[in-house]
């Protein structure tokens, strides 16, 4: 995923800081929860956010990571009107802007170009996430994970990342042991 142009990014932030509400968040709050409306996204100016869903037997399936740049939401359920499916979560300390996303659709905000990027830019990494599932190794995931996020392998734990590749913790140490023989 091409990154965007931070001095774009800070500038939009800035500006748009009206419009949105800063929040500081420590690690662990629950931003956004299940069955609920979902109209807010979120921009992270510094720190680490996660969504993820949960299934009927309980189990964790990571969906993104949104560290410092990155725009998070959930736009399934605001797109099709319906109740939020995915947690937001902080996974460390984090300072983020919350945005209206009806807001963005409406074209009521200062910087529509920059939001809808930075919407596209999420858009793109899951529709890319989704044919890696369907189509590649979990080697191959692995090391797409690596190239998108070079900075979380060490910040987020072997079992978060295992959820992202839809891999059990062990494989994950299987895959990683068989890259460092490789190297």
């Amino acid at each position: 995923m091409p990154a965007l142009d931070q001095n774009l990014v800070t500038a939009w932030a800035h500006k748009s800081k009206d419009c949105m509400e800063t929040l500081s968040v420590e690690k662990g709050t629950i931003l956004q929860s299940p069955d609920t409306d979902s109209r807010h996204g979120y921009f992270v100016m510094q720190g680490l956010l996660r969504s993820y869903f949960v299934d009927d037997a309980g189990k964790e399936y990571t969906m993104i990571f949104a560290p410092q740049g990155w725009t998070i939401g959930d736009l399934e359920a605001f797109g099709f009107n319906r109740k939020t499916r995915l947690v937001i979560e902080a996974l460390e300390f984090s300072v983020v802007r919350k945005f209206d996303l009806r807001d963005v659709a409406s074209g009521h905000s200062p910087d529509l170009a920059i939001e809808l990027k930075h919407m596209h830019r999420r858009v793109g990494a899951l529709q890319l996430r989704v044919l890696m599932l369907m189509s590649t190794s979990a080697l191959d995931r692995y090391e797409y994970f690596l190239q998108t996020y070079p900075e979380l392998s060490n910040r987020v734990s072997q079992k978060l990342i295992a959820s992202y590749l839809g891999v059990t913790p062990q494989a994950l140490s299987t895959i990683r042991k068989r890259r460092v023989k490789s190297e």
